[in-house]
């Protein structure tokens, strides 16, 4: 990927995956009905939900770190997770209260007293030293990659997780952390209760005729970033655990996003447009959506069926997949039980 292909991948990866609350601007869409455009879904709790009954941590261990190293965590009474989808599976661990500091998109609410130590969607190396930690995590899609080694420089254990890319990673993701914070049976714990609840909303995918559309785009209207995700995006897993096509990687695209044109929309023809919410403001709403070239010649542009859902959890992948699923679902087919 490019660094600026890495930046986008941070934050959707990042300030898509980690904590918002799921207050959902959008509408229904696709075969079998659903709400009317511009339709609200009713706010979420922005909270996380920690098992309980866990176990003090069995330290020290050793595990690989997704970049190669060998890591050995002789404490973790000092955490720092450099991405809010990290902060959100300390925090679910039961163990949000050794959790030092967040990254910038980890603003669920048990996350929200913690200092940042991000500046936009960089590390700072300084203000990371600066708490002491005894353990740090990252994704490695965490940058700047100098911060990074910074840290590991200082003698900072540093865990590297892969990037979520679909729901086959909740579980690996899961287990990575648990296994270096010493809580490997909670993360077991964790996964299989991640895992029920995602297959349990996919058996509650309401029957439809066909499967509507979904294009996934990534908006920031303030930069005049328009673009459509591909094969590569990490929304295709979702659109298909709720039943829908991902129209951008149907379409032939492959790479993770592609700038947004008329030829690209017409060619992936949605039925339905998934955004994160805060893209959606910055281009005015569904009026502003509508009026960006191509979209309005879509069949979603035409009836105005837009999915919105907040940055924080999109492409989470992790303990709260299962509401963005559901929420997804209820978005697509009018919360048909």
């Amino acid at each position: 990927m490019t660094t600026t292909a890495q930046g986008l991948r941070t934050r959707l990866a990042g300030a898509l995956l980690s904590a918002l609350a799921l207050t959902l601007a959008a509408t229904g869409c696709g075969p079998g009905g659903g709400a009317a455009a511009g339709t609200k879904g009713p706010p979420a709790a922005n909270r996380v939900e920690p098992l309980t009954g866990v176990a003090a941590p069995r330290l020290p261990v050793t595990v690989r770190s997704a970049d190669g190293k060998r890591v050995t965590v002789r404490a973790a009474d000092r955490i720092v997770p450099l991405s809010g989808s990290l902060s959100e599976i300390v925090f679910t661990l039961g163990l949000g209260d050794r959790v030092a500091a967040r990254d910038i998109t980890a603003t669920f609410a048990q996350a929200k007293r913690l200092p940042v130590v991000t500046r936009g969607h960089d590390v700072s190396a300084e203000s990371v030293l600066s708490l002491r930690p005894d353990l740090v995590l990252a994704e490695t899609t965490t940058g700047p990659a100098e911060a990074v080694r910074q840290i590991r420089d200082a003698g900072v254990p540093v865990l590297v997780v892969d990037p979520a890319k679909g729901l086959g990673d909740v579980g690996p993701r899961i287990e990575a952390v648990a296994d270096a914070l010493g809580v490997p049976a909670a993360g077991e714990r964790l996964t299989a209760r991640s895992e029920q609840r995602i297959e349990a909303v996919r058996a509650a995918v309401p029957p439809h005729a066909g499967r509507p559309r979904v294009a996934f785009l990534y908006l920031r209207g303030s930069a005049s970033v328009y673009l459509i995700g591909g094969g590569d995006s990490g929304a295709t897993s979702l659109l298909e655990a709720a039943g829908a096509v991902d129209a951008g990687a149907d379409s032939g695209l492959r790479k993770d996003f592609t700038a947004l044109t008329t030829e690209a929309l017409a060619k992936a023809a949605p039925d339905a447009i998934l955004v994160m919410t805060k893209g959606l403001e910055s281009v005015g709403g569904v009026d502003g959506l509508v009026r960006v070239p191509g979209v309005a010649q879509t069949p979603a542009g035409m009836a105005r069926r837009v999915v919105s859902v907040e940055d924080g959890v999109l492409l989470n992948y992790g303990p709260r997949t299962d509401q963005v699923l559901k929420s997804l679902v209820a978005q697509l087919y009018g919360g048909t039980k």
